[in-house]
């Protein structure tokens, strides 16, 4: 009998320097100078293995809305849990029991996280909605803007469909945070990211790279949508590290 072949994911998983650049994807966004210096590698060889992720489905680029010679790498999750779950299932059905669950866990202790975008308007308050809604009372979310505007209507549309109310939000400058300290801030828009300063205090700061869905051409619901179901994938996937941080 043949032996049978191992799943292609293992054998993108098992080099040192992808396994150390997937880590890195899973906490922040990253630029590929950010991930050569906290690599230690050579650009040219951070670049073929961003490649190979990218091959794998694993990882995508997204152009800098701040600076357009230069993009974030972000990692899909969602992609790797499936072939993962593939892996584990054909090695015995069994393993899938200990690593799949209907819900993520959630902090067990009140945890406090600040969204950060340019405007304020879309984003990052529906950020803070998904967080705030599927943290189930352990987490309070904050969000504010460099240069906050009114709150898009899209959004709460966007937001609704999935029976989360953000029409009460107000726009906030980031500076009514300053002397605020939260367990994680994170910021959603290239912009906020490379031109909003120093940020309030938290054990950590990330950045997620997400389209503005009001540059949309033209703005409309659909766009909304996809912010709306990038960002509850995003939420699922913090939950556990907030978990993990009581």
């Amino acid at each position: 009998m043949a032996a049978a072949s191992s799943p292609p994911v293992l054998g993108i998983l098992a080099h040192d320097l992808r396994w150390a650049i997937v880590g890195l994807l899973a906490e922040s966004d990253l630029r590929t100078g950010e991930l050569v210096a906290r690599t230690g590698q050579q650009p040219s060889l951070v670049s073929y293995h961003l490649g190979r992720l990218r091959d794998a489905g694993l990882v995508s680029a997204r152009r800098s809305t701040a600076d357009g010679r230069d993009s974030y790498h972000v990692l899909d999750l969602d992609a790797l849990g499936q072939a993962v779950g593939v892996m584990a299932a054909q090695i015995n059905p069994g393993l899938l029991a200990g690593i799949t669950a209907s819900e993520p866990p959630r902090p067990t202790a009140l945890s406090t996280v600040l969204f950060v975008c340019t405007g304020n308007t879309a984003r990052s308050p529906m950020a803070a909605g998904w967080l705030n809604h599927l943290g189930a009372g352990q987490v309070t979310a904050h969000s504010a803007g460099i240069a906050p505007a009114p709150l898009h209507p899209l959004a709460v549309a966007a937001m609704a469909e999935h029976g989360v109310d953000i029409g009460g939000h107000r726009p906030a400058h980031l500076d009514a945070f300053e002397t605020s300290s939260f367990a994680r801030v994170i910021t959603l828009c290239d912009r906020a990211r490379e031109a909003c300063g120093e940020l309030p205090a938290a054990p950590a700061a990330v950045h997620w790279s997400i389209p503005n869905p009001s540059q949309a051409h033209p703005p409309d619901l659909d766009a909304f949508r996809a912010t709306a179901r990038e960002l509850r994938a995003r939420i699922r996937y913090l939950l556990p590290l907030l978990a993990a941080a009581d």
